[in-house]
């Protein structure tokens, strides 16, 4: 748990750094830059598999119409196993109808960057004159399996944080999902 806090107190501290990632949707480069405009960013380490990353699509789905204009939702794919390569991205993207980018991270850059381990994993970044930093890290909400059982909605909340100026309570959630092989 301490290394967990130290972890995200270090992440909180330093700036993220711009990184670009090719949306298997339409083949084009998004990087972090370019939603500078926004007050935040909320990237989700993501899979085509996990059966977590399939509980939480459409509520991913519904906090993107939500928030759109003003937090942008990016779904990062770092999992490097066959049925994650960016062909089998591309037609999941098209199964699910997925209207936010999905990027392919085969390098593990971004992953490694974030020090991601889960899918899904919510980094909350804010955006502070174009200078991104996590405010919250974690969960999406307390139940993954059964949306109608959701009691407590932590990104939704956090993001809500956010766009009101307040401090984001809890700054952190423990994620819970399919862990993220290492290349």
């Amino acid at each position: 748990m301490l290394l967990c806090v130290l972890v995200t107190t270090f992440l909180k501290a330093q700036e993220i750094q711009n990184f670009s990632l090719t949306d298997v949707r339409d083949r084009k480069s998004v990087n972090l830059n370019q939603f500078s405009s926004l007050k935040g960013v909320a990237i989700i380490f993501t899979s085509n598999s996990c059966p977590f990353d399939q509980y939480y699509i459409n509520r991913i789905k519904n906090l993107s119409e939500i928030y759109s204009g003003r937090i942008q939702i990016l779904l990062v794919n770092s999992h490097p196993e066959t049925e994650e390569s960016e062909e089998v991205m591309s037609q999941y993207a098209n199964e699910q109808n997925l209207q936010v980018p999905y990027l392919a991270d085969k390098k593990q850059q971004v992953l490694t960057q974030f020090n991601a381990r889960k899918s899904p994993e919510v980094f909350l970044l804010k955006n502070a004159s174009a200078k991104f930093s996590v405010v919250y890290h974690g969960m999406i909400d307390n139940n993954a399996q059964s949306e109608s059982d959701v009691t407590e909605h932590y990104l939704k909340d956090a993001i809500d944080q956010l766009l009101a100026g307040e401090k984001i309570e809890p700054a952190e959630t423990r994620p819970v999902g399919c862990s993220i092989r290492r290349n």
